[in-house]
């Protein structure tokens, strides 16, 4: 494999690709450039485009479902949906275990059933909103949602292979395939041990009480309640415990929250607090400002977190000028799962930017100015929904 160091780029550098043309044979790494940044007038790319086309958030007005369907959910897929057939899938667990295990997916199923509600979201939520952008998938505030997930618990399995004592990290591996940063690879992420034999990880084959769809990782997925997106591993098909920390690219290159090319960076991990407004009226189409009529207005959204439960929202409708608290909802959907917030709103003809931030009991709350980060992860920056209300 070629390794190309995805930190040294920055706004302005010429990080073209060669392509059919180029002097000598081709390498996997002419087509996988380097990271970089966007200059500061620099518009969405062609390629952030295409990204853009197969990815997709959830639309703000599907937060008024408690479970979002599966159709609505927000969606990335690094590389390719692997065509997988149900019927002869099966898992192995091998590694630094007494007993290397294989179990088909029929097998899963015949093993104890549990299902938990899950609020998924991209580490890479907001991206688009830093300055200066990380060229890459271009998010703004969608990537999320909030499914019911059905499967069988991991630490079980884990637990009957026999863990060994010096066990560290448990690596899981997707059956998609592709080059990042000059870097084949099959999609590979790590748990460290303790994370991966918590009760509510999920090997799951059903969302919603469907089977999976192919896009969301059938015939089976990792979910890792309370991590963002990277860790909940679909297509998955093999399970290997390592005795040293896994150093692939997703750990240790990939989603880390670095601020300058010769920062080690951290792992992300646990999602933070965000709240989402959904947003009043209706929409201008090209862009999405709302109009309102003036009158008694109920605003609403969803916040979760990944650290804590969320114990308090406040909203705005000034841009962050003022703050009053919103009514919770009873967290009906359990720990990992977003939460209903409300605020009565009487609009009077004007123009507003709307926004809700969440605190949660670990003292965790939403900045108003975002922190910056070379990758854009970890982005829980206050949304801002502007919102038009005519005079009549």
């Amino acid at each position: 494999m070629t390794v190309v160091d995805d930190r040294k780029s920055g706004p302005g550098k010429d990080d073209s690709t060669p392509y059919p043309g180029a002097v000598g044979a081709p390498t996997v790494a002419d087509v996988s450039g380097p990271s970089r940044l966007a200059e500061a007038d620099e518009a969405i790319s062609a390629e952030e485009l295409q990204l853009a086309a197969r990815n997709h958030g959830i639309p703000l007005e599907a937060l008024r479902y408690d479970v979002t369907p599966a159709g609505l959910h927000y969606l990335l897929i690094h590389y390719d949906i692997p065509e997988l057939d149900p019927d002869t899938h099966a898992l192995t667990v091998g590694g630094a275990v007494d007993r290397p295990l294989t179990v088909t997916l029929a097998e899963l199923r015949e093993r104890p059933r549990v299902t938990h509600q899950v609020t998924l979201e991209c580490a890479g939520n907001g991206r688009a909103l830093l300055h200066p952008r990380p060229v890459s998938q271009p998010w703004l505030v969608e990537a999320v949602g909030n499914a019911e997930w059905t499967g069988t618990p991991l630490a079980p399995l884990l637990r009957e292979a026999g863990l060994g004592p010096d066990a560290v990290d448990v690596v899981f591996t997707g059956a998609d395939h592709g080059v990042e940063r000059g870097v084949e690879q099959d999609y590979q992420r790590a748990l460290p041990v303790a994370d991966a034999l918590r009760e509510e990880v999920l090997l799951a084959y059903e969302m919603n009480g469907s089977p999976l769809l192919p896009q969301h990782g059938a015939p089976l997925r990792l979910i890792v309640p309370g991590w963002y997106g990277m860790a909940h591993v679909k297509w998955v098909h093999s399970i290997d415990v390592r005795t040293e920390p896994f150093e692939g690219y997703q750990n240790a290159v990939a989603y880390r929250v670095r601020r300058d090319a010769d920062d080690p960076g951290m792992p992300v991990t646990r999602i933070e607090p965000r709240a989402l407004v959904r947003p009043p009226g209706f929409p201008d189409f090209m862009s999405r400002r709302r109009v309102l009529r003036a009158g008694p207005c109920t605003l609403d959204g969803r916040a979760w977190s990944g650290h804590a439960p969320v114990v308090a929202v406040e909203v705005t409708t000034d841009g962050g000028a003022s703050w009053v608290p919103a009514e919770l909802d009873p967290a009906e959907g359990g720990d990992f799962a977003w939460r209903r917030w409300r605020h009565e709103w009487t609009a009077t003809p004007g123009r507003y930017v709307l926004g809700a931030r969440a605190t949660d009991a670990s003292g965790r709350t939403q900045p108003v100015e975002q922190p910056w980060n070379r990758g854009g992860f970890a982005n829980n920056l206050v949304q801002r929904v502007e919102v038009v209300v005519p005079a009549e």
